[in-house]
């Protein structure tokens, strides 16, 4: 059995890949055997074997369970824009997404991250979003809340997009992406009062963050020892 978890955030650059790194780093702690994917990614450089995106090989370096790129990120995008924008004539589809996903989550492993693009309305097409994704697959959402000013308001609403479209909320993370946010202890207490799901840790201010040092503020046990987690024979 395996839990798995679709990871999204407040915005683009809020923390995601550094909040998913880390909780694989936690996992492989624990001996947790791990699964990590990208499935979408617009933002990449060519290499000699390809299209490659930093994100989607940082997800890759932590898994314990060995995938080829192309296994991590199917859907390799150059330009970092929208991924619809990005993908310029040719046509994203979250049905499609989701294929290489279950493909993949066949794999034996205890914990899966899925990580998203950008937030949970980016869309992939002129009639579904990256959301409709998380849908499909029907996994349990960790949300990163990139703390910066306006992040109330950016938190509040993508949690109420999540919960209208009947994903489960698993829990959140707060990670500080402005050095200078006034009054970030207090934020983050807004929205902890706010937000019904658990916390699952504070990651503050890093000048050069790695995952290692991300685990230290981030408590995995709330996942593991969810009631309902979804599982995946």
């Amino acid at each position: 059995m395996k839990q798995a978890y679709f990871v999204t955030a407040t915005d683009t650059d809020a923390g995601k890949t550094l909040v998913t790194t880390a909780l694989l780093y936690l996992a492989a702690q624990q001996s947790l055997q791990t699964l990590a994917l990208k499935p979408l990614a617009a933002g990449c450089e060519s290499t000699p074997d390809g299209l490659r995106n930093a994100d989607a090989l940082k997800l890759q370096q932590q898994a314990t369970v060995a995938l080829s790129y192309d296994q991590v990120n199917p859907v390799a995008l150059a330009d970092p824009i929208a991924p619809h924008l990005a993908a310029g004539m040719r046509q994203l589809s979250a049905d499609r997404l989701a294929a290489y996903c279950r493909g993949v989550m066949l794999q034996k492993a205890d914990l899966v991250f899925i990580e998203g693009a950008g937030g949970w309305r980016v869309p992939l097409n002129p009639r579904e979003t990256l959301s409709h994704l998380v849908q499909m697959l029907q996994v349990p959402v960790i949300l990163v809340v990139g703390m910066k000013l306006g992040c109330l308001n950016h938190a509040l609403l993508t949690a109420e997009a999540i919960a209208r479209d009947g994903v489960r909320l698993a829990g959140w993370v707060a990670c500080q992406t402005d050095p200078d946010m006034s009054r970030f202890d207090d934020n983050v207490s807004s929205l902890r009062q706010r937000l019904r799901a658990p916390l699952l840790g504070v990651i503050p201010w890093l000048e050069d963050p790695q995952p290692a040092q991300a685990a230290q503020y981030l408590d995995l046990s709330v996942l593991l020892e969810t009631e309902n987690p979804h599982a995946i024979n």
